[in-house]
């Protein structure tokens, strides 16, 4: 058994498909084991037999729809591939804060970067710090005067296929891994 997340994009916990137990359930109708979330933002935990990453994506991206009536990007990391993303310590000393917003974007497909790094957009108040192939990392600046829209430019730059979460939220996905 390899222990997966599902981080799945654009998930409202205002909207009642999208709520933890309804996901929890999807997944566990589909055989997956241990299944738990993590806050109410489309972060599923669950065992599953190891195997393609992209076959049990497919399998969920299906069911959505199928089961609760919305469609949403789902991506899948393993418990090492979370491990080697903080191992990687890509934000250096800096940490999330009032201050400081510091985002991992994960990706369904490799990304093709053309840019070098750290990278700051024109005159965005947020700054590309880091990426591996399938992951990037930013911080923004907060206190700027004009609020940074970080997803926007991401969208505009890699496509719908990613998703993002806090680097709080990526340590508590992995606490929740066990």
């Amino acid at each position: 058994m390899t222990r997966y997340v599902a981080l799945l994009r654009g998930i409202g916990p205002s909207d009642p498909r999208m709520r933890n137990e309804n996901l929890r359930a999807v997944c566990t109708e589909l055989g997956f084991t241990n299944v738990a979330t993590v806050i109410s933002s489309g972060n599923i935990v669950f065992d599953a037999e190891a195997g393609e990453s992209a076959e049990i994506e497919v399998q969920l991206e299906q069911a959505w729809p199928e089961r609760l009536g919305f469609e949403s990007t789902t991506i899948l990391r393993t418990k090492s591939d979370l491990e080697r993303l903080i191992d990687l310590r890509p934000f250096g000393e800096r940490e999330h804060g009032k201050d400081t917003y510091l985002l991992a974007t994960f990706a369904k497909r490799p990304l093709t970067i053309e840019f070098d790094l750290p990278h700051r957009p024109g005159d965005e108040a947020f700054e590309v710090v880091a990426a591996t192939d399938r992951e990037l990392f930013t911080v923004s600046d907060t206190t700027a005067a004009k609020t940074p829209d970080v997803m926007s430019w991401l969208e505009k730059q890699f496509g719908k296929e990613i998703s993002s979460r806090t680097w709080l939220t990526v340590h508590r996905i992995l606490k929740k891994m066990g």
